[in-house]
């Protein structure tokens, strides 16, 4: 996060910096000309996701030669690709006489965890290590109480004339006309990663570019004669482009910049889902990574009970040591409906069988957990109530401790059962819900009339749908479910392919449909 100079400092509450897994590995970079701050002409960040910067010198009326404001243009670029921020500054002197003059760069590291930069204090930190200065490199280290190093490389091209703790000093000669270029890669590393490699800002540019433009390919596309709608649309697929990461299970749209750069679970699924038609990959990521971090125990703690989807995953520092609970947590009343919702329809758009088959498992734990854990008080109706401490007072969508209110204006307490929630849950695929049904667990065959679910207390169902006959034993539940399921997707893919369709065999898991034939653009760092 940067001011609209290309800056971090100390604006607004003091959350600009650069971060990377919930924690800040530099909390400073500022430009100074003559230790003066430049002029801001403009800025703008462009479809490829790189940041782009116009200064100025101001007026330097004290120096043996004055230098009025303007006669030296700074152009700074910017963008984030492979755990480094790559910077490159270029210096023009519009001026008709040779320019001498000084160009610094000032920065520095908190590795202040994102909990303590929204507020939270810490009574105890870890410690900084002494900085380790080369000829063209500076090195930042912080020891956390969690015991990983995590350091910040900061690698100078040209090597400045100065370079001292928290600052590289330029001092430039510019004829008239000329130009100067100056590069600045920043690397951030944590414990035994690696030092990754560090290529030049035009290579790295390039990777970064042909990357993007690979994968955004094969991706939908908006095309309208409105401009303003064109512009629209193209800065919200870039800024979800930029929010996307991939992760070991594939692609995940994290929650937000800056406090909420990580994976949240009901704001993944949803993502995922409103982007099917665009670019179902995504979904696939969402339904790997969910499945992959689905709770196996009761934990209080995190709120986790077998077959729970998280609420969110934290890699910070504050996270691994338990001063947040949040380092996988799961207190999300919706998360675990919505997964199975988006199983099924990303198996309606894709007919992606084998994923399916293998999330099999996940799916039916997180339909066990809705009867077992999710009816508290045995009503019919799936509600929430925080058993951490220190967790979510509110479990919904939104989820601010004061979200949820009587009309007196006096706060709910828990259980509390949003009507959202019941709809999720009436809203899992059918044939499920068949196979799970009562007569399932009885070895008979479901009734071709209606599939419920029946609560043990009220008898009342929560939710009653015509459904097609399907076999049910116990020893076939899952198989004959998704024999059904895929049936049904199956004849809508077909119907959507066309007649080739019906000899092809089924897709490998990053393929698209018809619609679509390539990942979606993404970028791995934000």
């Amino acid at each position: 996060m940067f001011d609209h100079a290309g800056m971090i400092g100390q604006a607004g509450i003091g959350e600009l910096g650069l971060y990377h897994d919930d924690t800040r590995y530099l909390s400073k970079f500022e430009i100074a000309l003559e230790r003066r701050r430049p002029l801001l002409l403009n800025s703008t960040v462009l479809r490829d996701n790189i940041l782009n910067v116009d200064l100025a010198n101001p007026d330097l009326p004290d120096r043996p030669d004055p230098l009025p404001r303007d006669s030296v243009h700074l152009f700074a670029q910017s963008f984030l690709w492979d755990r480094r921020w790559h910077v490159r500054l270029e210096l023009h002197n519009y001026a008709l006489r040779a320019v001498e003059i000084e160009l610094s760069l000032l920065f520095d590291a908190d590795y202040a965890d994102v909990f303590e930069v929204r507020g939270m204090h810490r009574p105890r930190r870890g410690k900084l290590r002494p900085p380790v200065i080369g000829r063209d490199e500076m090195v930042l280290a912080y020891e956390g109480l969690d015991h990983v190093v995590r350091t910040t490389r900061l690698a100078f091209d040209p090597a400045p004339a100065s370079l001292d703790n928290g600052r590289a000093s330029y001092r430039l000669r510019l004829a008239p006309q000329g130009r100067i270029a100056i590069e600045l890669r920043v690397g951030f590393e944590r414990g035994d990663s690696g030092r990754p490699e560090a290529p030049r800002f035009d290579h790295a540019y390039e990777r970064s570019v042909a990357a993007l433009e690979r994968l955004r390919s094969g991706c939908a596309a908006v095309h309208c004669t409105n401009p303003r709608f064109a512009e629209w649309v193209e800065r919200s697929a870039s800024d979800l482009q930029m929010m996307i990461t991939d992760t070991e299970h594939g692609p995940y749209p994290y929650g937000g910049v800056p406090w909420f750069s990580t994976p949240f679970g009901r704001d993944g699924i949803i993502t995922a889902y409103e982007l099917l038609w665009f670019d179902p990959a995504v979904a696939h990521g969402v339904l790997r990574y969910l499945a992959a971090t689905q709770a196996t125990e009761i934990d209080p703690v995190r709120d986790a009970e077998p077959g729970k989807i998280i609420h969110e995953v934290r890699g910070g520092e504050m996270a691994a040591l338990g001063e947040v609970p949040f380092g996988r947590y799961y207190g999300s009343i919706d998360a675990t409906p919505l997964f199975v919702v988006l199983a099924e329809a990303y198996h309606r758009r894709t007919a992606d069988h084998a994923l399916i088959a293998s999330l099999w498992p996940s799916i039916e734990r997180a339909l066990h957990w809705i009867d077992a854990y999710g009816d508290l008080d045995g009503d019919g109706f799936v509600e929430y109530q925080r058993r951490s401490g220190r967790g979510l007072v509110s479990q919904g969508w939104k989820d601010s401790a004061d979200s949820i209110s009587h009309a007196s204006g006096e706060l709910a307490a828990g259980p509390i059962a949003l009507c959202e929630v019941q709809g999720y849950v009436c809203s899992t695929p059918t044939p499920i819900s068949c196979a799970r049904g009562s007569s399932a667990r009885s070895g008979a065959r479901t009734s071709a009339a209606t599939c419920s679910r029946s609560t043990a207390t009220s008898g009342r169902a929560r939710c009653a749908r015509p459904t097609p006959a399907t076999a049910c034993s116990p020893g076939s539940r899952a198989t004959s479910a998704l024999a059904a399921w895929s049936t049904r997707c199956s004849t809508t893919a077909r119907s959507r392919a066309g007649a080739s369709a019906r000899s092809t065999p089924p897709r490998r898991a990053t393929t698209r449909s018809p619609i679509t034939t390539a990942r979606c653009g993404r970028t791995t760092t934000r």
